[in-house]
């Protein structure tokens, strides 16, 4: 994004934020903001839900189009309309990329090994997955790569680099590994919570920082996630091994998304490594640092 960018987008997330303020209590107005922009943030996904949804309310049997081949062709315009409209980088769309094809390379050993299916037909279908499904993938990624900058976010103080890609890489192991060798995913998750312990994520709503230690936000985000999952599967869009028609998913799956964003966030640090900071910020030098990230942009 570039500077000109940033400033035009500051300059309405100000106006709205004095507009509500003026009108709402402070706490409840900066709350507000903060909702908007992680709605705006994860747009990707919202829109892939929103597909879901609708393609599952209109879509009838006897139509030329299978139903996961017409998502696919809506998540490659919705990919194209935000290059074109620079809602993305390049340079992060290569990043997205990478996470969209380890999610399919993923999505085709899972579903193999019977952990979930796609129950409809279609044409663009490789070993019993739909193509779209990599875009379920690539919105989180989409959402990692957005938030940072929406929010203008700072990591600090952060864990020597190679162990997060350490860390990641062990995480996507595990998700294969562990149909034939012990689940160390308990380790996993103690393994996040030690490395990522004192690390804080600073954000900025309406001018302000704010910050939240990094495993609370991983939690809290793969709440969210759940809910989607259940947008998924109540479209029968995917169904899970052993789930009913009306069941929810499982809680469990919360677990697996949130050692999952690990994986997505340690990919997107691959472009992001300049809000990464070995030493702790403070309320003075998070500000500081936001303007002199900022000042240098995000081309694509």
């Amino acid at each position: 994004m570039s500077e000109l960018d940033r400033s035009a987008t500051r300059r309405i997330e100000r106006g709205l934020g004095d507009w509500m303020r003026a009108r709402l209590p402070f706490v409840l107005a900066e709350f507000v903001m903060f909702v908007l922009k992680q709605g705006w943030a994860c747009l990707f996904g919202i829109l892939m839900l929103l597909g879901l949804m609708a393609s599952k309310a209109i879509w009838q049997e006897g139509w030329t189009l299978a139903r996961y081949d017409a998502l696919f062709i809506y998540a490659l315009g919705i990919q194209a309309a935000f290059l074109v409209l620079k809602l993305e980088t390049w340079r992060e769309a290569r990043v997205i990329l990478l996470f969209h094809l380890t999610g399919t390379a993923m999505e085709i050993f899972k579903v193999n090994a019977g952990s979930w299916a796609y129950p409809e037909e279609a044409v663009m279908k490789l070993w019993g997955v739909p193509l779209f499904s990599g875009f379920m993938y690539a919105s989180v990624g989409s959402y990692m790569a957005r938030v940072i900058r929406v929010f203008e976010m700072r990591f600090a103080p952060y864990p020597p680099f190679w162990m997060t890609i350490g860390l990641a890489v062990a995480i996507y192991v595990n998700f294969f590994a562990h149909h034939y060798l012990p689940d160390i995913r308990l380790a996993l998750f103690a393994a996040t919570v030690i490395l990522f312990w004192h690390t804080r994520i600073w954000f900025e709503v309406g001018g302000n920082d704010y910050w939240m230690p990094l495993p609370v936000a991983a939690l809290f985000s793969s709440f969210f996630l759940w809910l989607a999952e259940n947008v998924g599967t109540g479209t029968g869009t995917w169904i899970y091994s052993g789930q009913g028609e009306l069941d929810l998913v499982s809680f469990a799956k919360m677990g697996s998304w949130y050692l999952l964003l690990y994986v997505s966030f340690a990919t997107v640090t691959l472009v992001y490594r300049d809000v990464l900071f070995e030493r702790p910020l403070t309320d003075s030098r998070a500000r500081s640092e936001r303007r002199s990230t900022g000042s240098q942009g995000q081309s694509g």
